[in-house]
């Protein structure tokens, strides 16, 4: 290769001749980069044809005639990647002409000769620089080439290795065999599921190990693999051991094709299926089945269902029972879950037990409910016994970790379903009379009735709908007068919640809370009330100067609500409603039972200054107890009793007309609820009662449909 450090430096030329070989210089770049890729910006690369073009500049300028110089710029166009015929040419066809035309040959009778020679001079180290740098590719690319094929050669060996260890150590049978089924190479695992050694089965055929029967199916399979009418071969398959026997396999097979891609050898391989089935079986078991207890789960009870029902006879029909143990979650919480647990077997125990002899299914559903489907028979006992029965086993008590457990059992019965019945529906049935007989306090059953159903099902529609409705602005607050029965006058209004159903019409007070329960709506519905009702208080008391007294009730959910207090502050804060003035009710039932979070708080809200009422209040020791227990600011008097019916002389009249002294006594006052009749608001008040609310001084209504009466007398005492 020509030095391309080249000669010294020449004279640099006049800027005339700078600026037209720049010219020339240009051009030349442009044609080369046109047909060649050049790894460098345009403007490097005018920058190296400008040097490379001086260089010629200078040879044809010496004399005698130096080449050196033009030969090394023809091997740089070789170093800057034009390189192939078009970039000689090229060059020929720009410097040929251009170097003539140059002013500096054209005016100096430079001899043509000389542009000739150093053309000829650059197109010879272009040629020896092209020639080294493609001797230098092939003796690249040879070694590129020897390493691939050592390469290939490793690779293969390591992957014949790899074959033939993964090949060993499978679990899965592994047979190569030709295409005519012979077994070429056999793994230690195809022998033990056939009971012969490898070497024993090389060179035997593949299809003599297969059971006769399936041998020509099998065949034909092969054969549409090796023709390319199968991409693989999978099915369980019967082969003969050693032994006589039959092994039950997974077989898959796959055609290996050679270098010409013509088939060359089949490799099947086969898995041990008896191990497998044992598996599935048992997980197929353990899906359909309660592991705790090994009763059916509620998927398979589903499944059964659905067949019993399509084919019972229709003389007899089923039961379906639905149970669950009320004490439960006590034995749980109390005792841990392995007492729980135990429990729950006990429980599944028994009823087998129960029901052996009969044609009936136990299953466990989830937590300590069970489901019994009974098919009746002439010898079935008559559903009542039959309740009883397995009421009173359940009832019977055990011991778990030496503690005595008796936890009744609530149970819901669909008895003789007609046939037209889905298994959804059925069991939506059974579902809900539980619910009923949950409902009555535990320890009960009830019986499936359509007429339950359908109401039910209405219930629980209005509750999923509720909370829309109250989004929409269907749900409003009404107001109903609190009357001061010594006065006569009305003391404040009682706020109740109101939703103006389009299909049902006005849904009252103790609904609309009973559905809200249902959803978890009423800690926010209870919310917005007592925001609604203090905006309300404090604009009647702004436009007609009457200061009221404000009474809220409270349902069992919100009265245990941990975040009651602060919801209640809130409100205050924002409404500036007097806490005073705020008489907020609690259910009896509710403080009487949980000791908690509901008595928790009622005091706070006793330090805050409003003033709590005891709501469902009754004659008799427990009950002024419990106020003085609880020190609360009133009682309500429960409206069933407002309503009884008044016998002079009789006892519980009697009880009823001491209750307001009694309780005055203790340093409460009463409000009595429900009140309908004169005869019942003289009743009360000549029992100094303090306040009263009923349909007798007005029923519940809008703000615009009470305002009017809050200036007049509400009531007046019959004379005497």
């Amino acid at each position: 290769m020509p030095d391309l450090s080249l000669q010294a430096e020449p004279l640099p030329p006049p800027e005339d001749w700078r600026r037209k070989r720049r010219t020339l210089a240009r051009k030349w770049a442009y044609v080369l980069a046109e047909a060649n890729y050049v790894p460098l910006v345009h403007a490097d690369f005018e920058a190296e044809l400008i040097g490379l073009l001086d260089r010629m500049c200078a040879a044809v300028h010496s004399d005698p005639a130096d080449t050196g110089p033009a030969a090394a710029a023809g091997a740089r166009l070789v170093e800057l990647n034009c390189a192939d015929d078009r970039a000689l040419a090229t060059t020929m066809d720009v410097l040929g002409p251009g170097l003539l035309a140059l002013p500096e040959f054209a005016e100096g009778g430079a001899p043509a000769e000389r542009v000739v020679q150093a053309l000829g001079a650059l197109a010879v180290g272009f040629v020896g620089a092209a020639q080294q740098a493609t001797l230098a590719q092939q003796e690249s690319m040879q070694r590129s080439l020897l390493k691939a094929v050592r390469d290939a050669k490793w690779n293969l060996r390591a992957a014949e290795a790899r074959f033939d260890e993964v090949a060993t150590s499978s679990a899965s049978g592994i047979l190569i065999t030709g295409l005519d089924g012979e077994l070429v190479t056999v793994n230690a695992s195809a022998g033990a599921i056939l009971g012969y050694s490898p070497d024993e089965l090389t060179d035997r055929n593949l299809f003599e190990l297969v059971d006769p029967e399936r041998v020509p199916a099998l065949r034909e399979d092969y054969a549409a693999l090796r023709e390319g009418r199968l991409a693989r071969i999978k099915q369980s398959q019967r082969l003969l051991r050693r032994d006589g026997d039959h092994a039950m396999v997974s077989l898959t097979a796959s055609l290996l094709r050679g270098a010409d891609e013509a088939p060359d050898h089949f490799v099947t391989v086969v898995e041990d299926g008896t191990e497998l089935v044992l598996l599935q079986n048992e997980l197929s078991r353990q899906s359909l089945h309660d592991v705790l207890t090994g009763l059916p789960n509620r998927q398979f009870f589903g499944t059964q269902l659905e067949t019993v029902l399509r084919q019972a006879d229709r003389r007899y029909g089923v039961t379906l029972l639905h149970l669950d143990l009320d004490g439960y979650a006590a034995v749980r919480d109390g005792l841990g879950e392995r007492a729980a647990e135990q429990l729950l077997v006990v429980a599944a125990q028994r009823l087998k037990a129960v029901l052996a002899g009969q044609k009936a299914m136990v299953a466990r559903f989830d937590g300590a409910e069970f489901a019994v489907l009974l098919e009746n028979s002439p010898s079935t006992p008559e559903l009542v016994s039959l309740v009883h029965a397995i009421r009173r086993e359940l009832a019977e008590p055990s011991y778990v970790d030496g503690h005595g457990t008796a936890p009744t059992a609530s149970v819901g019965v669909v008895h003789l379903p007609s046939p037209e019945r889905t298994p959804e529906d059925v069991l939506r049935g059974a579902r809900q009379a539980l619910r009923r007989a949950k409902a009555g306090g535990g320890g009960q059953w009830e019986l499936f009735h359509p007429e339950h159903e359908r109401l039910d099902r209405r219930r629980d529609a209005l509750a999923a709908t509720m909370p829309g409705a109250f989004e929409n602005g269907s749900v409003e607050a009404r107001y109903q007068p609190l009357v001061r029965l010594a006065e006569g006058t009305v003391a404040g209004v009682e706020a109740l919640v109101c939703w103006e159903h389009a299909e049902f019409g006005p849904l009252p007070d103790q609904q609309c809370r009973e559905l809200a329960e249902r959803t978890g709506l009423m800690p926010q519905l209870g919310e917005w009330l007592l925001r609604a009702s203090c905006a309300q208080v404090a604009w009647w008391r702004q436009r007609l100067g009457r200061e009221l007294l404000l009474a809220l009730s409270l349902t069992a959910q919100q009265a245990t609500d941990p975040d009651l207090v602060t919801r209640l502050l809130g409100v205050l804060e924002q409404t500036g409603f007097p806490a005073e003035r705020l008489l907020l009710e609690l259910p009896a039932l509710t403080l009487a039972a949980d000791h908690g979070e509901s008595r928790d708080n009622l005091r706070t809200l006793t330090d805050l200054g409003v003033r709590t009422v005891l709501r469902d209040f009754g004659p008799g020791t427990a009950n002024l107890a419990a106020v003085t227990d609880l020190a609360v600011d009133f009682v309500r008097v429960n409206r069933e009793l407002v309503k009884r019916e008044l016998v002079p002389g009789s006892p519980v009249t009697e009880a009823l007309r001491r209750l307001p002294k009694l309780a005055h006594q203790a340093g409460v006052s009463v409000i009595v609820d429900g009140v309908t009749t004169a005869e019942q608001a003289e009743f009360w008040f000549a029992a100094e009662a303090d306040l009263a609310c009923g349909d007798y001084f007005g029923v519940a209504g809008r703000p615009d449909e009470l305002a009017a009466g809050f200036g007049g007398p509400a009531w007046r005492v019959k004379s005497t």
